[in-house]
């Protein structure tokens, strides 16, 4: 006996459209539609995000708002930046996160300080989203705040403290490598990857997670930084999902690893 499997929704959408387009054009597609996702998708535009995102009685339609502009090209522009700046102190956290996210990929040295302020937050998302924004922003005003974050004593998640970790990667200072060596202690495995990480592009040396091993180093060497390489931001990066080689449906939304701004890379 064959059993026919009921079609998924998605298969069914795809099939739709095959069978309406035929075998020419994609016949009623969204104008500047450039793949099967534009179609499937719904469109909002640049003024409904907006709208969403100022939506001062529904913290889930700012959060959405917010979201919608930050992924957008266009989200960089002064007057979204305006908006990040003020859901910095929203009243509800994942409003409070995204506006950090979108800082952190939009934003530069001016912004550091709510960034930096993130680190203190008190729900953990936040902190994160600081964490991570400060691994894309350069600014020396951070180092303190950073280090504090990969205390285990001072920051109890171990997400925070690895976006932490990862960020310190890019201040070649002596004190950065030795708290990093501290952090070495870490209980969690996350951290101490992510230590180990920073300092190997910070030195060109690798010593695993072992903290006497980095420790010797440390006290021997002369110069610390002789062999260190160029920091770059962890960026989203993931392989193709099935439906993604379908034709037209596109490319996944990977990023392009770069240094944080405000970094010279030449000059540190």
């Amino acid at each position: 006996m064959t059993i026919i499997k009921p079609i998924s929704m998605t298969c069914a959408i795809l099939l739709s459209i095959t069978l309406s387009a035929g075998c020419g054009s994609l016949g009623n597609a969204p104008r500047g539609a450039k793949s099967l996702k534009d179609i499937i998708a719904p469109r909002t535009s640049p003024t409904t995000a907006a709208i969403l995102a100022t939506d001062e009685y529904n913290a889930e339609n700012r959060y959405r708002g917010t979201t919608m502009l930050a992924a957008a090209p266009f989200g960089g522009d002064p007057i979204y930046l305006e908006l990040y700046i003020d859901g910095t102190d929203d009243a509800d956290p994942g409003v409070r996160a995204t506006c950090i996210r979108a800082l952190g990929r939009h934003g530069d040295p001016v912004h550091a300080p709510y960034l930096i302020e993130a680190l203190s937050d008190d729900d953990r998302k936040v902190r994160i989203a600081g964490a991570r924004a400060l691994q894309r922003v350069h600014t020396n005003d951070a180092v303190p705040a950073l280090i504090a974050a990969i205390n285990e004593e001072k920051e109890p998640n171990a997400d925070v403290r690895a976006g932490a970790a990862d960020a310190l990667g890019q201040y070649r200072e002596p004190f950065v490598v030795q708290s990093l060596i501290s952090a070495l202690r870490d209980t969690r495995l996350v951290v101490n990857n992510r230590v180990q990480h920073s300092l190997n592009i910070m030195t060109g040396q690798d010593f695993g997670i072992d903290h006497a091993a980095w420790l010797k180093w440390y006290k021997s060497t002369d110069n610390l930084f002789a062999a260190g390489q160029i920091y770059t931001y962890p960026v989203f990066n993931r392989k193709k999902r099935i439906v993604e080689y379908l034709p037209f449906m596109g490319s996944p939304p990977n990023e392009t690893a770069s240094t944080p701004v405000g970094l010279n890379p030449v000059e540190d």
